[in-house]
């Protein structure tokens, strides 16, 4: 069974299919600088973690989209901060352009939820 969290026509929030969540979370500030950005998305993540009964500990991998390289340390600082450093997942971060010219960050997260 599939199960849509906060479902449109366009999109999903997030999507349940055989105990894996997929996400992707994007700035709830506009404003400010990759760190703040970053502390933002994150902060998204841990609610909807808290949401679905899982923990930090329970993601997978993680896709991390930066609009400028530059903002690598920043972001790094933020991550850093967050993770679960016992529990690190894989992570992949590339540089893309997004389709918000405010944002300078989109994390896409799989998450195995508890049993």
């Amino acid at each position: 069974m599939i199960t849509r969290i906060n479902k449109g026509p366009r999109m999903s929030d997030a999507v349940i299919y055989n105990n894996t969540l997929y996400y992707t979370a994007i700035p709830l500030v506009e404003e400010g600088d990759i760190y703040r950005q970053m502390q933002s998305l994150l902060g998204d993540i841990d609610q909807l973690l808290a949401k679905v009964g899982a923990e930090k500990s329970h993601i997978l991998d993680v896709t991390i989209f930066l609009v400028s390289s530059l903002d690598i340390g920043g972001m790094n600082r933020a991550w850093d901060e967050w993770v679960d450093k016992e529990n690190a997942p894989v992570r992949c971060t590339v540089q893309a352009g997004l389709m918000n010219p405010n944002w300078k960050v989109e994390v896409k997260i799989i998450v195995a939820l508890p049993q």
